[in-house]
């Protein structure tokens, strides 16, 4: 899975794998599950960015937030 950001929709997050094709979706939490086909797309206008970038939105292989598997040291 690679993941990409546009200047020209600020709002959205673009990803790409040969399992699923181009796709869209909100640059939100769980906003994978919102995803859409992406048509039109102008290479010109997006980066790919690490997948990491991707917290919490429920893209496959980016993080979230208690998905860490260390823990904190209980307060004395």
């Amino acid at each position: 899975m690679k993941l990409y950001r546009s200047r020209n929709y600020p709002t959205r997050w673009f990803a790409f794998s040969p399992e699923t094709g181009w796709v869209m979706f909100p640059a939100e939490r769980n906003g994978w599950g919102k995803r859409q086909p992406a048509r039109g797309i102008d290479p010109i206008d997006i980066r790919e960015v690490p997948v990491s970038m991707g917290l919490n939105t429920g893209l496959p292989g980016a993080p979230r937030v208690g998905d860490s598997p260390i823990s904190l040291p209980e307060a004395a």
